[in-house]
């Protein structure tokens, strides 16, 4: 039986971004399939007791900002730690990953893709030609793609994997769900690792 990762994210995240290729690595590792979903944090934040990040206290802001310069020197990631479009809107990208999942593409090198255009190349993902282009390094239509992402109904799954974000407990990102359990944080991407192994 296949082992499966159900992924909740959101593509703006530094800390999926940071997480992303350590978690294709260990899938790959385990034989195990990646099922990627991004949600609304926007949804999920005021429903779980989550701040967004300009309502945080000035502390906490502080120490996020300590702990990404501190993962990005230990996991020698070269992320821009105040990218240029952060936050952005990225319901269009969301939606393309989603799309890319239907159709037999690569969901998770795309949201890679869409993470390394935020943090390392200072691109706007919340623009469509962007969006195109990334999907297009990537290997896939991006033109497909988009016209996928734009269909109302993607935007119906998207506020449906939200929902069932939420439902399973889901109320930060990166979140591993594997067999019904939860791994909040690329952090604990080692306890994911174990986890698979069992």
């Amino acid at each position: 039986m296949t082992k499966v990762i159900d992924y909740y994210m959101t593509l703006i995240s530094p800390w999926a971004y940071l997480g992303s290729q350590r978690l294709a690595d260990i899938a790959k590792r385990h034989g195990a399939e990646v099922r990627v979903l991004p949600v609304n944090y926007g949804e999920v934040f005021p429903r779980t007791g989550g701040l967004p990040l300009a309502k945080r206290a000035p502390e906490r802001q502080a120490y996020r900002m300590m702990e990404l310069k501190r993962w990005r020197t230990y996991l020698d990631v070269p992320i821009n730690l105040e990218p240029a479009y952060f936050p952005t809107p990225e319901a269009i990208a969301a939606g393309m990953v989603i799309a890319a999942g239907d159709s037999g593409g690569r969901p998770l090198e795309l949201a890679q893709a869409f993470g390394r255009a935020i943090w390392e190349q200072e691109r706007n993902i919340a623009h469509e030609s962007t969006c195109r282009e990334v999907a297009g390094e990537t290997g896939h239509d991006g033109a497909d793609l988009l016209a996928r992402a734009q269909d109302p109904a993607m935007a119906q799954r998207h506020a449906e994997q939200t929902e069932t974000s939420i439902a399973r407990g889901v109320f930060g990102a990166p979140t591993y769900v594997y067999k019904d359990e939860l791994f909040w944080g690329q952090d604990r991407l080692d306890f994911l690792d174990r986890a698979l192994a069992d």
